[in-house]
């Protein structure tokens, strides 16, 4: 039985693992689990899945957490030191790093230092960090994408070489917004930003698919997953039912498709090299009927530029990229500043910024609080 310890276990991603545990009992075991702030639901998940040690992000929390749980036999802790310790929980093997945004960062990388295998849906670890924890990784501990666009890759990568390899063609929904003027986007609202046509996720994660960032910070995950040197094309394929495809060296094309629904990927990262059989829908071309693909409007959606330029001057400005969009996303849900700001405020930030190599987590971790300063400062005047 493989022991799981869950990180972000109230989010999109640590809901959909919960239920692919509970659809295939007798596989896996809940060793630890951690969540940002909702207690109550929390609460809930722990009781029935009964791990080890749990920790809530939100210190305030903890105390609220320990009268829920009375009488089930759990260690409870909080912040990120305790996070961290449900990263590492003894026993664990596999960690699945579902926490939104830079926070699964050090919790992500103390797993890897512990030798803990880890299902990565958390992109920004390798964003913002990506060179510290590949080197950190090492072969000690391997990484398995959950992203469905990344599982994908990795499905049609099994047991070919890098030689073969032309490029990784990389899809795209292309968001609620994709057919709009760029006149018509400079009015959307944030319910609109929050309507996506093919998947249910959190609200950052919702905006940053509207804004085509998500895109931007996988094109950066998938460089260092697969290796800088591959050269990787973003498409628009807005049915979602292609997640990516592999060009070889002879032109032939491999793609992985499927219904839109991360418990797949999920399944094969938590089961690899094996696979699950799943209860789920399948999928029906016929139902589907057409598949179509389109190129990206860098004009229109200026945060995949702004991504692809981060990755090429590399060093600590991927880092900068992901902590000024997370302050900027953050104010446009706040409706503190404009959709069209969200990319404004980024390139700002990142013209102020002169690059550092990263040689240790707080190269990274002072570009990243140093972005987020500049970032909120330039809200506060456009606001």
């Amino acid at each position: 039985m493989k022991r799981i310890a869950l990180l972000g276990s109230t989010g999109s991603i640590g809901v959909s693992t919960l239920d692919v545990v509970a659809r295939n009992p007798g596989k896996f075991q809940v060793s630890a689990m951690a969540a940002g702030s909702n207690v109550d639901v929390f609460a809930e998940q722990v009781r029935r899945f009964k791990p080890d040690i749990v920790s809530i992000f939100d210190t305030t929390k903890e105390a609220r957490l320990r009268d829920l749980l009375a009488g089930q036999d759990v260690e409870v802790v909080s912040g990120e030191a305790g996070t961290v310790r449900a990263a590492t929980c003894p026993g664990t093997d596999m960690v699945v790093s579902g926490i939104v945004g830079s926070a699964g960062l050090v919790p992500t990388l103390a797993a890897v230092r512990a030798g803990i295998d880890v299902a990565l849906a958390n992109k920004e670890t390798l964003v913002v960090a990506g060179e510290l924890v590949l080197r950190e990784a090492g072969d000690r501990a391997a990484l398995i994408p959950i992203d469905s666009e990344h599982s994908a890759i990795f499905q049609a990568l099994n047991g070919e070489s890098a030689g073969r390899i032309k490029k990784i063609i990389l899809t795209a929904s292309g968001g609620p917004f994709r057919t709009f003027s760029r006149e018509r986007m400079e009015t959307v609202t944030v319910k609109e930003a929050l309507n996506h046509p093919n998947w249910a996720m959190g609200h950052k994660i919702t905006i940053d698919s509207a804004t085509m960032m998500n895109k931007g910070l996988e094109y950066i995950e998938a460089k260092w997953l697969f290796g800088r040197g591959i050269d990787v094309e973003v498409i628009v394929h807005p049915q979602s039912i292609i997640h990516s495809m592999i060009e070889f060296v002879d032109t032939s094309i491999m793609a992985q498709l499927g219904m839109p629904d991360m418990r797949v990927p999920i399944a094969y990262a938590l089961s690899y090299p094996d696979r699950l059989a799943a209860d789920l829908p399948s999928l029906s071309l016929s139902e589907v009927g057409q598949l179509t693909f389109e190129e990206p409007d860098l004009e229109r959606f200026p945060c995949l530029r702004l991504a692809f330029d981060a990755m090429e001057m590399g060093q600590t400005m991927p880092a900068v990229l992901n902590a000024a969009n997370e302050v900027a996303v953050r104010a446009f849900l706040d409706e503190e500043i404009s959709f069209k700001d969200i990319a404004e405020i980024i390139r700002t930030v990142m013209q102020s910024h002169s690059g550092r190599s990263v040689k240790e987590l707080e190269d990274v971790l002072q570009a990243d609080r140093w972005a987020r300063e500049e970032a909120r400062k330039k809200i506060a005047v456009a606001h």
